[in-house]
């Protein structure tokens, strides 16, 4: 195993590609043949495993898609063929949050999840994270993989770790502030939920002992006027962070450069590509396609992640080399809505929305009307009710038309109609 620290590869980008290609082939000598999965996409691909020695030598192999991985599993209930090793071997089950189709189960060894603990360490450390943090985690530990990964990572970390299953919002609160957290984990739509309890309860969340909130799973963490609006609300800092439970957790905003995201590139092989497959150029917005370089057990080679993201162009101002994803995750290839022949991401819709503090919750409602799909932004508007909330519905209604360039209907939902939500927010319906 290639002994090293993240931290050594930051100032040289040379030598961090020379650890990745080395860290390449280690992986590809410890799954081939023995991965059925890799092996057989390696042969039909009609690429040599041996002739892979660089990271240009890697775009060889055909990309992997999530509905590659569905069929597998389908075809080889209920795992897949994307083990390393004998089953008795792992230890660990997760699965996706099936937010987007079926959901995916994966296994890991006792080294995998070694390997995803490291992520986290590189993912604590940029983050700020100290060693008298008190972490919160509200919401019941599933199978999903991503709070399972922070909260053991941060034990690993050496820091107190309080989950925050099986209790109603308002219960959490108060676990959270009698057991002075300091950092509280969620997805940024329960963050602003937790807002919400918060001033029903008469609880003053800038008295409580948060300093930060670790977000993701949605993009509501790199929309500034999301961000801005859990920020306000908690008197905290947000910090971002990016994974998927086949990939791992690889990208995390750092505490010291705020509105975007670092890859962990000693962990990962990152392109951007087009939706041909093609390469942009940085600055310019594509589809982020990983490798993981550590999961043995299950690994992923040139995965499409379906996630936009822009890297950026600038000279990095700390001095590291890692890749900086500029604004974090812009949206998803597959959460794109054609409105009238009109291109539209519902974080486009989220960034406006979240500009109207009184809005407490809002859905995107997608209908067909005279053979032309057609929007609604149904939202709540707390306590303000009356023509106050008319006027409130007629400014968002304007401020839609002038990001999204055509008029978008609006309509007054009642208090407590739209759904919450710990995890993932399903926040577009379609009514036909």
């Amino acid at each position: 195993m290639l002994e090293f620290q993240a931290e050594q590869v930051w100032c040289d980008r040379e030598q961090l590609e020379t650890l990745q290609a080395a860290r390449l082939q280690q992986l590809l000598n410890s799954i081939l043949p023995r991965n059925r999965f890799w092996n057989n996409r390696f042969r039909s691909a009609g690429v040599d495993p041996a002739e892979i020695r660089t990271i240009a030598d890697l775009r060889r192999l055909p990309f992997c898609t999530k509905q590659d991985l569905v069929q597998d599993q389908s075809a080889q209930p209920p795992y897949g063929s994307n083990q390393t090793f004998p089953s008795t071997r792992y230890q660990r089950l997760h699965q996706t949050s099936g937010t987007t189709g079926r959901p995916i189960r994966w296994m890991d060894t006792r080294d995998s999840w070694d390997w995803c603990m490291e992520c986290w360490r590189q993912i604590w450390m940029l983050a700020g994270l100290q060693s008298w943090d008190r972490l919160f985690f509200p919401f019941s530990f599933g199978p999903f993989l991503g709070f399972w990964a922070a909260f053991e990572g941060a034990l690993r970390y050496g820091n107190f770790c309080l989950a925050g299953g099986g209790m109603s919002t308002a219960v959490r609160l108060q676990a959270m502030i009698e057991n002075e957290a300091t950092v509280l984990c969620c997805t940024p739509t329960y963050a602003l939920r937790m807002a919400e309890v918060a001033a029903a309860e008469g609880l003053d969340l800038k008295e409580t002992s948060i300093r930060l909130l670790i977000v993701a799973g949605e993009p509501g963490g790199s929309i500034s006027s999301t961000r801005q609006q859990i920020e306000q609300q908690w008197e905290a800092r947000v910090i971002d962070h990016w994974g998927m439970t086949e990939l791992g957790s690889l990208a995390t905003e750092s505490a010291d450069r705020p509105g975007g995201m670092y890859l962990l590139e000693t962990e990962c092989i990152a392109e951007v590509v087009d939706p041909a497959g093609n390469p942009v150029e940085d600055g310019q917005t594509g589809e982020l396609v990983i490798s993981n370089l550590g999961r043995i057990g299950s690994p992923l080679l040139r995965y499409r992640t379906g996630d936009l993201v822009t890297v950026s162009s600038d000279p990095d101002p700390t001095g590291r080399v890692l890749r900086w994803l500029q604004g974090g995750i812009a949206g998803r290839v597959d959460d794109m809505l054609i409105i009238r022949g009109n291109n539209v991401f519902p974080g486009s819709v989220e960034a406006v929305v979240r500009g109207f503090p009184a809005i407490t919750e809002f859905r995107l409602e997608v209908s067909t009307v005279q053979g032309m799909k057609d929007l609604c932004v149904a939202v709540e508007t707390g306590a303000v009710t009356g023509p106050t909330a008319e006027q409130l519905l007629e400014q968002l209604r304007g401020s839609l038309r002038q990001r999204l360039g055509f008029t978008v209907n609006v309509r007054h939902a009642d208090a407590l109609s739209l759904p919450r939500s710990e995890m993932k927010s399903r926040r577009v319906v379609t009514l036909d």
